[in-house]
């Protein structure tokens, strides 16, 4: 009997069945899904909290629920210590960026998620905080890697035609969201 495309990525049908057979299917999403393949993985790290992760988030179809429930952990508000989901979309768009980059260097968030409270108290840091921010929504992460440059990661991102890109160069990072297609920054 020939391998399923599963063993062929190195799980076996009895892994499958224990461990990964709680896939929840999702509607696809648009322009991110097209020629992602069956298997998409993200490689993220944390260095505020020290969280690390390198992850498959979706086989054949399908988000995998323990993935992107861990993902959203390392994406937490580490202020408030409050973890809610990160839309698939977003971890999504993260993990075609960094595919585009072929890299295995992990992006290292800076931002994830933040509360109310925590988006407030940086407004009044920053001019460059919305108040509206996609943050909030759980729906955008600011990240950066060191083999990459801003520019390059946004453009790569951009390539997707999917959400909002925002490329700070000065402080090297770029922010991502799956909200409307735009862009900004130098």
């Amino acid at each position: 009997m020939a391998p399923s495309r599963l063993e062929k990525c190195g799980f076996s049908r009895r892994a499958f069945l224990t461990g990964v057979a709680c896939l929840v299917s999702t509607p696809a999403l648009p322009s991110v899904i097209r020629g992602a393949g069956d298997i998409r993985k993200v490689n993220l790290i944390n260095n505020r909290t020290g969280d690390w992760i390198n992850t498959v988030y979706w086989i054949e179809g399908s988000f995998i629920p323990e993935a992107l429930e861990a993902v959203s952990h390392l994406m937490r508000d580490w202020r408030e210590d409050e973890t809610v989901p990160i839309a698939p979309a977003t971890i999504d768009i993260m993990g075609r960026t960094q595919a585009l980059l072929e890299t295995a260097e992990p992006f290292e968030v800076i931002s994830g998620y933040r509360t109310p409270k925590t988006n407030a108290m940086l407004r009044r840091k920053s001019r460059g905080v919305a108040r509206k921010s996609y943050h909030v929504k759980a729906m955008a992460v600011d990240l950066t890697m060191k083999s990459r440059s801003a520019r390059h990661i946004a453009r790569a991102a951009q390539s997707l035609n999917a959400g909002g890109v925002g490329r700070y160069t000065r402080a090297k990072f770029v922010h991502l969201d799956s909200g409307p297609v735009r862009d900004w920054g130098r």
